[in-house]
């Protein structure tokens, strides 16, 4: 296996990590007047989250650490030519981070509420957004730059993209709160899984539909793991009815890990493409020499994560309730 290849392995186990464990957080914070109705409820539903919720943004910054040591040409033109989506992203983290974290703290309750839902959903969005615009193909010119316009992401594969994470991180904050949450919070969160989950479902397939003439060189693989999101959400929805929160939980966590390998290997050799050339893997990597020198750093790095989060999971393994202590 060439470097190149270990470190975007490396690069895609720490931004699904990042998938799945932020990913509940944002699901949570678009349920959270849905789930919490009343101030009981709402301090329930923060509670759940509070241990996990800083601590899951971690894998964020290991990937972005990631991207601009070992592939930093990537990181230059995707940061720079995907610049609104990704400053999108930024205004949904900083506004649901600050409002769950003043919301108890502040006054006018009533808009922090709605800070707290908006984050979410403008960072669950904003994901999908760009995964959409990955496999629909981005306007790489022949100088190397990325002209991204509002044609590029306002057309229907990347709007549903956008529409099927919001569904699937949703449903996944929904399932999250049958495992953590007690009481009524329990109930109304797994009335809510289902629904939201089929609703994945149905718009993975229809965007699935409408990704005629995009930018996938390896459509077969894309397919298999398309195939296997909808067979998760099918596989949680079926958990949900039958009260097995943990294992789907579980299967909410892969069904959110996967759009992670389905941009990695569905586009493989490349980065960043229109269908007609663009940035391969080899091209936007760093030299061999670099790769190696920062090698231990990441083989220890990821593990480390990874440890620290199966810890912290285990430490805070009870569900919460409207008299557990909380940060938040």
């Amino acid at each position: 296996m060439s470097m190149e290849m270990v470190w975007l392995v490396l690069m895609g186990l720490v931004l699904g990590g990042y998938f799945v464990l932020g990913g509940y957080d944002y699901g949570t914070q678009m349920l959270y007047p849905l789930i919490g109705r009343d101030e009981r409820g709402r301090r329930v539903v923060r509670a759940a989250l509070g241990p996990f919720f800083f601590g899951n943004e971690v894998w964020l910054i290991a990937f972005a650490g990631v991207l601009f040591g070992a592939f930093p040409r990537l990181e230059g033109t995707l940061i720079s030519g995907l610049y609104p989506l990704f400053l999108l992203l930024l205004l949904g983290l900083v506004v649901g981070k600050a409002a769950v974290q003043l919301r108890s703290r502040a006054r006018n309750a009533q808009v922090w509420d709605v800070l707290i839902v908006a984050g979410g959903l403008i960072a669950a969005v904003g994901w999908g957004l760009v995964v959409g615009v990955l496999l629909h193909g981005v306007p790489y010119g022949t100088d190397g730059v990325v002209t991204l316009g509002w044609s590029d992401v306002v057309n229907p594969f990347v709007v549903m993209s956008g529409v099927s994470n919001v569904l699937l991180l949703g449903g996944h904050g929904a399932v999250f709160l049958t495992l953590r949450g007690s009481g009524d919070i329990v109930e109304r969160a797994r009335r809510l899984a289902r629904p939201l989950l089929l609703g994945a479902i149905a718009a993975v397939a229809l965007t699935t539909a409408l990704s005629g003439g995009t930018a996938v060189t390896r459509p077969t693989v894309a397919f298999i793991l398309v195939a296997a999101l909808v067979v998760a959400l099918t596989i949680a929805v079926l958990l949900v009815a039958r009260n097995r929160s943990g294992w789907a939980f579980a299967a909410t966590s892969l069904a959110a890990l996967l759009p992670v390998p389905l941009v990695g290997a569905g586009m493989y050799p490349y980065f960043l493409t229109s269908g007609e050339g663009g940035l391969t893997v080899s091209q936007g990597a760093a030299d061999h020499t670099t790769l190696m020198t920062l090698l231990p750093f990441g083989l220890v790095l990821v593990p480390v994560i990874a440890v620290y989060q199966a810890w912290s999971w285990w430490l805070f393994r009870g569900r919460v309730g409207p008299t557990t202590p909380t940060y938040f």
